[in-house]
This record gives C-alpha cells, structure tokens and sequence, in this order.
C-alpha cells in the first residue's frame, strides 16, 4: 500500500496510508539512496509503500521509498559532512523571520534562500511579530521587502497578535504542501494554532537573557489542512548550513546573479577579483543590491571546497 510520512522521530514514522488510516511504521533493513549521504533516509512528506504487519493492524514495514520531485536539506548539526533531509517532496517552503525579539540575519535569510533554490521550491518570506516593530524596524522591513520582491521573492509582513497579514498568509497554504521554517521563537507555532486552532502546537516565549528561541517542536510533522493542502512543521534552525553546493554553483542561487552570468568574461568567474565580471558591474551600476552581494561574498567564503 502507498502512504505518506507524516511524522517521523528517528526509528520510527507516522504514515498515512492511502485508506486514510495512520499507521506506526519501521525501515525494513538498511535504504541505501544513491549518492546520498543521509542521516535520515525516510523523511517527512516522503511517498513510501509500506506492508501491514499481519499481528498488528496499527504497524507496518516500510519496503520502498518513491522517489522524491524535491526535497529540502540542510548540514547535519552532528555530522557537518552528512546532510539532513527536512522534508521531501514540496510545493513551496514559508520562512517565517522577525526583525527585532529575536531578529532575524539577512544571512540566514539568504542561505535559506539559497537551499530552496537549489532544490526548485519556491519560497515565500513572511516577516512576523509586525506589532511590536519600531519606527527603524518597519524602515527595515520596507528595504528588505524592496530587496527581495525585486528578485522575484513575496515578502508578507504579519502578526499573528493584531491580525494583520494572516489571511493572506492562510490563503497562499490552500492546496500546497508548504514547509513552515525559521528560527526558534519567530512565531511559527503560534501562527498555526491561530489559524488552526485543532493542531494544538506547543509554543513558547523567547528566551530572556539569550534573545533566542526555545525549540518546541523537536521532530518536523506535517499536518492536513482543513482547507485542502499540508503544512511541514519544522524544528528551529539556529543555523542553515548549506549542503551540496560549490563555489562555483553559489551564483547560479542568487535570481538576480543568474541572469548575468553568461556576461561575464570568463565562463568560471566567481564575481570577486576577476576583470569583466558582469556581476560587479552591476552592483556598481544599481542594478544589483550590494547587501545582496555582499552576503554572496560572505556565503562564498564560508564554503568549504574540502567537501567536493
């Protein structure tokens, strides 16, 4: 029977079969997944096909994982050579950031970016917590709107507190299997139990004296919506390392990089120190955020060859 990772916490996973009953499921002996060093070899939204066990009508085998049109990953936080699959086969991810308690890096917000790139997910970024934002904090939001809108990113600015933006944001997950990430205490919880009261997910404040959020979701689930579609629920990133991608590739990520780098002199250009580079030309003409590319230059460096 076909179904549908719904949860998974380790060795064993919630699925859904296609009777529409929910099944406690293991790994039948060891998945090897070509060229891919997982730590997790089934994930959340995965398509399996699972065997009932004869004695329990509640648990089942897992005999075959299908094969994923996407998936999103990130650098395993216990192997920083293995990689850890968030979540499979998606139709958009929802980044959830904040401004200010606690605030959200333009950096993380990029390499995030960047790995839904990367795996073909579009990606929405909804700024919360509008409500508590200052006069300096809503000018910051107006230039990161600017930013990213012009490269073909929908920005949302939300809060979950006065109501603002949360139609909207409730509309864009009709129909979709959309993965909802960010940092602990950005107020991804808090949104679903607004909209979707029934989930029941369990929240908690920021911490006080770190400014950081406290995890409360420790393994990523996905929920049906009422309203047609899922949502993946997603533990707190403190950080995103990027999986898979060489210095050579970094550019083909960044939208508004893509389109200029048949222009460039040499077809390798890393847009740093080489002559001709469209790249640079075009954050000198305005045509090109420079904190955009700056945090290009910062992601480049910080990628290890060693891996490739």
């Amino acid at each position: 029977m076909k179904a549908r990772v719904y949860k998974s916490t380790g060795s064993w996973y919630s699925v859904k079969g296609e009777d529409g009953k929910f099944y406690n499921a293991r790994i039948k002996g060891v998945f090897k997944i070509e060229g891919l060093s997982s730590t997790n070899p089934v994930a959340v939204g995965d398509w399996v096909e699972v065997e009932l066990e004869q004695d329990h009508e509640k648990t089942a085998i897992i005999t075959e994982i299908h094969d994923r049109s996407n998936y999103i990953a990130r650098t395993s936080p216990h192997k920083k050579v293995a990689h850890h699959i968030i979540a499979s086969n998606l139709d958009q991810a929802l980044l959830f950031a904040t401004i200010r308690e606690p605030r959200t890096s333009q950096g993380f917000l990029d390499r995030f970016l960047i790995t839904a790139e990367a795996y073909h997910i579009p990606a929405i970024i909804v700024f919360n917590k509008a409500d508590i934002y200052k006069e300096k904090d809503i000018e910051k939001y107006a230039e990161w709107e600017e930013m990213y809108e012009s490269v073909g990113y929908k920005t949302v600015l939300m809060s979950v507190k006065d109501g603002r933006g949360v139609e909207e944001v409730k509309a864009l997950l009709k129909d979709k299997t959309t993965l909802i990430s960010g940092h602990s205490g950005v107020g991804k919880s808090t949104f679903i139990n607004a909209v979707f009261p029934e989930f029941s997910l369990k929240t908690q404040e920021v911490s006080g004296w770190s400014g950081k959020g406290l995890h409360t979701t420790t393994f990523a689930e996905m929920f049906d919506l009422p309203t047609g579609g899922a949502i993946i629920d997603t533990p707190g990133i403190r950080e995103l390392g990027l999986v898979g991608i060489s210095r050579q590739e970094l550019s083909h990520y960044f939208p508004e990089m893509r389109d200029l780098l048949q222009e460039c002199q040499f077809n390798n250009c890393l847009h740093m120190n080489e002559p001709g580079c469209a790249v640079k030309q075009a954050v000198q003409d305005g045509k090109l955020h420079p904190d955009r590319y700056v945090s290009y230059c910062m992601i480049l460096d910080s990628i290890d060859e060693k891996q490739y």
